[in-house]
């Protein structure tokens, strides 16, 4: 808010206060070094709840009256203060929900209905974090995710020597591990308490509020100390002294969604952190050496162990620290003041329209914002994006922004270690294969390989059998003893019903193996995957999958099988580490794409999407996914077991530690749901949504300062070898295109690409 009142003014309208005064006023309470007005109301304390949402009603309605000239956009922290300002005319209204509110311990029981009224009425929704932002992202259309940042320099002041300790924790037992936030239901005491008793060596210091538990729960030993709340100013002061800093949370529906913003905060201090599972922490520092996760006692304290080792130096804070450096509470403001001004653009269009039927005239200018250049513009930072982008920076010398809306790079083949150190792929098992050596040449740049032959197992009743079928699959499944190819070409053949046309999906596998076959193996697994029956879908669905009369029980026949020696996302941040290539995670295109001039952009999402889904939306199929770790060395014998039978629910387990080669004590798997909600992952292949392609197939075609490229933008069912090839074609041709107009590298002053 301090940095929004730098431009405009900003009242920031507190809780009530109860008072014995009989009629209800407004305290201002100016704070001119941010530029912020806090309104604290005082209210009589014997009226009920009607009597004080009307009394606040008239004193927000006074204060838009008498203090400012235009209508004010109104921004909620919480849909509790909605219930007595929904009434006022608003110029926008955003919602910024940093929490998961009706999860808290004592929420309101209203909450849940305000905020479905609050939703309704936003003009923007941010939300605190990607989790938050999954939970709620199909509520509302103009939704947008904003982890936690840091002001860097602040808290960086933890890194001096010269710092003064406190006075209360001067004098205290080294090493030192200290926490601060609300100390509510969010925390694990019994954690707190484990730890202190198993290393009574260790201090323990505990700064922040108590809230909403006794304060007679918390844990009292002689190495802990609760040193109650402190201002932000302090919180440098304390964080230097600490050894290791600590989110011992509890895992609740409480904090089920948080993005903690101490998590950068303790980075930006120099402070290697420990915390238990969070999601959020996991998912965007979870790979840092810096950041240690733990689920349980045990394995909390010797995570503090190996923080303690760390030290103060060294290589993790180098890694913390360019992990941090686009993170800023400036980065954050600016793009939330673009997607305001949109929205408040967005608001008097619509009021404009339903007043007068028309649209003004007028042009729209947005002060105050700086447009960025680049050459080229990257949306999507999975094969196709990074592809690009390396080629247009290595091989034609261009300023490349590359930019996507998740938190990570490496689209869906993006890999990471979860909570128990084991390497998953977060999208679902990701196997390369091609016949492609310019392909493998390619990626070779970037990665070393390791080999591996995928295998995949169907659950059949109590059986594991290979899939595709193959001679073995047929001895196991009918208790057979066929010794030849000759032997299973003539059972297949006896049992095939050939078809004069072979057009649908059920076509391509009854023609070939018979319908038992195609029941038992196929039906129950396709319905499942598409949510169609495979006689409404275009035949390539399962002409993928051949049938075999050999042993051979590799998935794939391709002459060069491998995988990613350090994993995809590895690859995928040495494909990006160039000194003319900008990454920015956790942006959306609509968010920037008014804001950067570029000359050309490489878009990588769906193609609807880009053009508003003129025609309506291209059917996709999506994925959920329920990942588990397991106390046992292997769960199953592959990587991938399939379940065909139309009575279980998921596809598919994954036990990630067949393609990665890894050892572990632990193993961590996931099950696989297809589903028609959430992020897009397969074109669904029918001829009408074929034909429906074909229609924004001609717009793209129509946008020349525009590639789209990949799965998603193409509407194509490819591999991953066929996106990079896809891609490199793509390049090969931009080049040809510049080098036929008398370029080399992109020109130095690049142009604003069409509205859109």
């Amino acid at each position: 808010m301090r940095r929004f009142a730098r431009d405009q003014k900003v009242f920031f309208f507190e809780e009530h206060i109860p008072c014995d005064h009989p009629l209800p006023y407004l305290e201002f309470h100016p704070f001119p070094e941010d530029g912020v007005i806090a309104l604290r109301p005082r209210l009589p304390h014997w009226w009920s709840v009607e009597e004080r949402e009307a009394g606040l009603s008239r004193l927000l309605a006074m204060l838009v009256e008498t203090a400012t000239t235009t209508a004010p956009v109104l921004w909620f922290y919480t849909p509790m203060m909605f219930a007595f300002a929904q009434t006022l005319d608003a110029a926008a209204v955003v919602y910024d929900c940093m929490d998961e509110l009706s999860a808290f311990r004592f929420a309101d029981p209203r909450l849940v209905e305000l905020e479905t009224k609050l939703m309704a009425r936003a003009d923007a929704v941010f939300t605190g974090g990607w989790s938050l932002y999954e939970a709620k992202r199909h509520r509302h259309a103009n939704i947008h995710p904003f982890p936690s940042a840091v002001d860097a320099e602040h808290f960086g002041r933890a890194r001096s020597e010269s710092v003064e300790a406190p006075a209360d924790q001067a004098g205290l037992a080294r090493p030192i591990l200290g926490f601060y936030g609300v100390i509510d239901e969010r925390l694990d005491l019994d954690l707190v308490r484990d730890v202190a008793a198993a290393r009574p060596h260790w201090t323990l210091v505990m700064l922040g509020p108590v809230a909403k538990i006794d304060p007679a729960d918390l844990p009292r030993l002689p190495n802990i100390h609760w040193l109650g709340p402190k201002g932000y100013g302090e919180l440098p002061a304390y964080l230097s002294g600490w050894d290791v800093a600590l989110m011992p949370f509890a895992i609740n529906e409480a904090t089920r969604f948080i993005s903690p913003t101490k998590t950068p905060e303790y980075l930006a201090g120099g402070r290697p952190v420990v915390s238990t599972p969070i999601a959020d922490v996991g998912r965007h520092y979870g790979e840092l050496e810096g950041v240690r996760i733990a689920s349980d006692a045990a394995g909390f304290i010797a995570a503090c162990e190996v923080a303690l080792a760390l030290g103060r130096s060294g290589p993790w804070l180098a890694e913390a620290d360019a992990a941090l450096a686009d993170i800023s509470w400036d980065a954050t403001q600016r793009r939330m003041s673009a997607i305001l001004a949109d929205a408040v653009v967005a608001a008097r269009v619509a009021n404009t329209r339903a007043a007068n039927d028309e649209v003004p005239q007028s042009p729209v200018v947005h002060v105050g914002r700086k447009r960025e250049r680049f050459d080229a513009l990257v949306v999507g930072a999975g094969f196709a994006g990074s592809v690009l982008a390396e080629r247009l920076a290595e091989g034609s010398g261009q300023r490349v922004l590359v930019i996507d809306r998740r938190d990570h790079i490496g689209g869906n083949a993006f890999d990471h270690h979860d909570a128990a150190g084991v390497l998953v792929h977060r999208y679902g098992p990701h196997i390369f294969h091609t016949n492609s050596q310019k392909v493998v040449d390619y990626l070779g740049r970037f990665t070393a390989w390791r080999p591996y032959e995928h295998r995949v197992l169907a659950r059949v009743g109590d059986h594991h059998l290979p899939m595709p079928i193959n001679r073995t699959t047929l001895n196991g499944l009918y208790g057979l003893d066929l010794r030849t190819d000759e032997d299973a070409a003539a059972f297949l053949a006896a049992r095939a019903e050939p078809l004069a046309e072979i057009r649908t999906a059920e076509d391509v596998v009854v023609a070939a193996v018979g319908r038992e076959l195609y029941e038992t193996f196929f039906r129950g697994y396709t319905r499942k995957q598409w949510g169609l029956d495979p006689s409404e879908l275009d035949r390539s669905v399962t002409a993928r999958v051949p049938t075999r009369t050999d042993t051979d029980d590799r998935y794939f026949l391709d002459r060069f099988q491998a995988m990613p020696a350090d994993g995809y996302t590895a690859m995928f941040r040495r494909m990006l580490d160039h000194p003319r290539i900008t990454v920015r995670t956790g942006t959306d295109y609509r968010s920037l794409r008014d804001r950067v001039d570029v000359a050309h952009t490489v878009f990588t999402g769906p193609v609807d999407e880009f053009f508003d889904h003129r025609f309506g939306r291209l059917p996709y199929r999506s994925l959920a996914f329920r990942h588990e770790t397991h106390d046992r060395e292997t769960f199953q014998p592959v990587a991938v077991v399939n379940y065909p039978a139309a009575d279980v629910a998921h596809t598919r387990i994954t036990e990630y530690k067949h393609l990665t080669g890894q050892r572990h004590e632990s193993t961590s798997i996931s099950y696989e749901f297809p589903s028609d909600e959430g992020d897009p992952y397969y074109p669904v292949p029918r001829e009408e949504n074929q034909a429906l392609y074909r229609r924004y197939e001609a717009l793209a075609n129509a946008t020349p300062d525009v590639s789209f490229v990949g799965r998603l933008a193409t509407y194509r069912y490819y591999n991953m070898d066929q996106v990079v090839g896809q891609a490199l074609a793509t390049y090969a041709r931009l080049t040809a295109r510049r080098t036929g107009a008398g370029g080399g590298t992109a020109a130095a002053s690049a142009t604003t690409g069409p509205a859109v």
